[in-house]
């Protein structure tokens, strides 16, 4: 009888685990694929890879990387939204389609519901650079000249509804002043226009260069820390605008409904990842810095970026027409 019991109780003892925890510490047993809603060679493609190549091989699995561009990121998010979550399908993804694109066109997920975050990775470097004849060494100074030149001060965009013009409409609306909006297809022919003195100033990360060459004045960074390559240029909250945050980033996102412990998991080692001195190389040379963030943080950051770039569009009458 004392033994039936001993051997009763030992076996009420053993703890077995959930099976959702079972397959998370199983995970990975093959290939993991992680969906890239833009076309290859783009700052999403180019940090997607070199952060993920790390994480699998610090996961002991390859990842393969499969581009499906289209419709500013939306053709790659619904393919990711209809896969099985199961920890064998991610998503990139950017704050244009989590914070932006949403407030001003019918997407096809929802990006509250429809995906779980994973982790930031990287936040692309980005400047606001004027063309040397503008008459304004600092953002106080160009402010100044706007309101005495109203109407007469271009920016050129890489479109509409892109985060470089609402960087803009932004500055427009917290100074008080009235640049005009330039749309273009695309950052470099923006840049190269103001190269050429056709626009005036822009907000964007392919300013960098001609930063460096002496080309273009830098008058501030778009990132909460000074670039380490020009460290004499203030960050655009330093000089008073722009406190609500807006960095261009990357990140990763899961299905909604795959296993928490497969998150966690993902998000550890991207993490581990970004602290590789060989990621964070490769990174700064593609004009990028790690900057993670953990799932929670991550969804923090969406929701508040995505009410301070609703007002921007409501305010700014931005559309994409």
């Amino acid at each position: 009888m004392l033994r039936r019991q001993f051997v009763t109780a030992a076996a009420a003892s053993v703890v077995v685990p959930a099976p959702s925890i079972a397959r998370a510490q199983q995970w990975p047993t093959r290939q993991v694929k992680v969906v890239i809603p833009y076309p290859p060679g783009g700052p999403t493609d180019i940090s997607t890879r070199i952060v993920l190549e790390k994480v699998g091989h610090l996961l002991g699995q390859p990842i393969l990387f499969d581009n499906k561009g289209g419709a500013s990121g939306m053709i790659g998010a619904e393919y990711a939204k209809t896969q099985p979550a199961d920890g064998y399908t991610f998503l990139a993804n950017t704050i244009a389609m989590m914070a932006i694109t949403r407030h001003l066109q019918t997407i096809p997920f929802d990006p509250d519901k429809d995906f779980l975050t994973v982790a930031r990775m990287a936040t692309s470097w980005g400047a606001m650079a004027v063309h040397p004849s503008v008459p304004a060494q600092n953002v106080a100074e160009f402010v100044a000249y706007v309101k005495a030149n109203p109407g007469k001060v271009n920016w050129g965009s890489s479109g509409l509804g892109t985060i470089t013009q609402l960087y803009g409409e932004m500055l427009n609306l917290e100074a008080g002043i009235k640049m005009v909006h330039v749309p273009y297809k695309g950052s470099a022919q923006a840049t190269q226009d103001l190269l050429s003195g056709q626009v005036q100033v822009q907000f964007d990360s392919t300013v960098l260069p001609h930063i460096l060459a002496g080309r273009l004045r830098g008058l501030a960074m778009l990132s909460d820390t000074r670039w380490p390559h020009k460290p004499e240029i203030p960050t655009l909250k330093e000089t008073g605008y722009g406190k609500q945050g807006g960095d261009s980033w990357f990140g990763i996102l899961a299905p909604a409904g795959m296993p928490a412990p497969i998150v966690t998991r993902m998000s550890q080692a991207i993490d581990e990842a970004l602290k590789s001195p060989d990621v964070v190389d490769k990174l700064d040379k593609g004009g990028l810095k790690a900057t993670y963030l953990d799932p929670a943080a991550m969804r923090a950051q969406i929701d508040t970026e995505s009410r301070y770039f609703a007002d921007i569009i409501k305010r700014g009458h931005v559309t994409l027409n």
